[in-house]
């Protein structure tokens, strides 16, 4: 039933051939519209952004007071279900300085917050998802202050709302209330955790972007977060807590830690010196490669999402009320 009489949908804009778009904008690849509708009335956005969304397009954002941005994934993005990832570009904090995330390997140490909002190096102990051949269909989220993080929204990001924020509350405030969300339900006026020489400060999100991007990459780290782009992200996707994901996850931290602990003893009996990283801050163990089984062990698999998260995202899907879990 036409709830408005003689109101049509309006493109204001398809194929951008202005280049007003960033470069990979998915308007460049005929994948993303602007709409409104005829009467350009802008109290029946919010419905229009609802019948959009129920028509089949797969990401459709409120992006200004005057449009309403749709688009919907390439065929080559039906695996991010599956996991949420940052790309191949994106950078970590190494203690030898800035890296491409597609260059880390396990083992390597990457800036990470703990619980208490303070900065260390921890060591990569899994790839969750890693696939350097991968395209996928990334957020951008851009704050105030100049950071960017990039990455798929079914990523689960750090963030306190505007109303907190307004209330005048600090990084100590944001970790208090444990506010962890998918990136997909980021507003802009949130606030982004943002990682600097003097520790953990919060930056509003002014703008939020869908771009497309190459390669995937999920690093997983014993504290379950990891400073990516400069931005306290989580390692986890999919399931929309950080306590249930990182509870989900503790056998493979038991598993890093045990193995950890005989590789360190069996150097010990061999008189072998074991690498020491005293200069650096850290709370995980001496730093040593992971073997391939261990940690990713789908090589031969296209999609490359190693087989523990794989089978927590089937249960999940299975066994927890659906508000829990990215579709």
């Amino acid at each position: 039933m036409n709830q408005w009489p003689g109101v049509k949908v309006r493109v204001t804009e398809g194929w951008d051939e202005e280049m007003h778009h960033a470069s990979n904008s998915l308007h460049y690849e005929g994948r993303a519209v602007d709409i409104t509708t005829s009467d350009k009335d802008r109290s029946k956005y919010g419905m229009l952004a609802r019948l959009a969304r129920e028509a089949g397009f797969d990401w459709v954002y409120y992006e200004s007071r005057s449009h309403i941005h749709c688009s919907v994934k390439s065929e080559s993005t039906a695996a991010s279900k599956l996991g949420g990832c940052f790309p191949s570009e994106s950078r970590v904090v190494t203690p030898g300085g800035a890296a491409a995330l597609g260059g880390v390997q396990l083992g390597d140490l990457v800036q990470v917050m703990q619980s208490d909002g303070t900065l260390v190096y921890s060591p990569v102990i899994m790839f969750l998802h890693r696939d350097p051949n991968a395209s996928r269909t990334f957020l951008t989220l851009r704050t105030a202050g100049g950071a960017a993080l990039t990455l798929t929204p079914s990523h689960l990001v750090f963030v306190l709302e505007r109303e907190a924020a307004t209330k005048h509350a600090g990084v100590s405030e944001a970790l208090a209330r444990g506010g962890v969300v998918l990136a997909a339900r980021v507003m802009e006026g949130d606030f982004l955790l943002v990682a600097g020489t003097g520790g953990v400060r919060l930056e509003e999100v002014v703008s939020i972007e869908e771009v497309g991007g190459a390669g995937v990459f999920a690093p997983l780290t014993a504290e379950g977060t990891v400073v990516v782009d400069g931005v306290v992200a989580s390692c986890y996707a999919v399931i929309d807590s950080q306590a249930l994901a990182h509870w989900a996850f503790l056998p493979v931290r038991l598993y890093s830690n045990l193995r950890e602990a005989v590789l360190t003893l069996l150097r010990t009996l061999t008189l072998t010196p074991t690498p020491t990283h005293s200069d650096l801050p850290h709370t995980s163990l001496p730093h040593t490669n992971i073997t391939e089984e261990v940690s990713n062990s789908l090589e031969g698999d296209a999609v490359h999402i190693h087989w523990y998260p794989r089978m927590l995202y089937t249960l999940a899907s299975w066994l927890l009320p659906k508000h829990l879990v990215y579709s």
